[in-house]
């Protein structure tokens, strides 16, 4: 996703599916606890409807000023329901993760430390 977007700018545009059909309207914009940056969209699907999560990894804002998500319609719409305005626990990210068939990146290990890897070129061994 873009991340120069400010994600109180992404509520109520419109986000359609990776064919150009209309899902909804964005409801709500849920941060990544670690990093603050945004990671999922609650749509809301229709009027008597109910909101569907998105990821906005690999979605993109279209210069239209729209959210492309690249998956089918009805993929979004069978996503799980976890309700809006409440924190998304871990165990329902990676629910979501597994619907949409997305990888999810494991926790990067610290460097190794650095290491002396011998003489430098040009100076004699004391």
């Amino acid at each position: 996703m873009q991340t120069d977007i400010d994600p109180r700018n992404l509520i109520g545009r419109k986000a359609f599916d990776r064919n150009g059909a209309k899902i909804g309207t964005i409801d709500e914009v849920y941060l990544d606890d670690a990093t603050g940056a945004p990671e999922w969209a609650a749509i809301r699907t229709g009027l008597f409807s109910r909101d569907a999560f998105v990821p906005l990894e690999p979605s993109e804002v279209t210069s239209e000023g729209t959210l492309r998500i690249p998956f089918e319609r009805s993929l979004i719409k069978d996503a799980p329901d976890f309700g809006v305005g409440r924190h998304l626990s871990p165990e329902q990210e990676l629910q979501l993760y597994h619907h949409y068939g997305l990888d999810i990146a494991p926790p990067q290990a610290p460097p190794p430390p650095d290491q002396d890897f011998g003489k430098i070129a040009g100076q004699e061994s004391t």
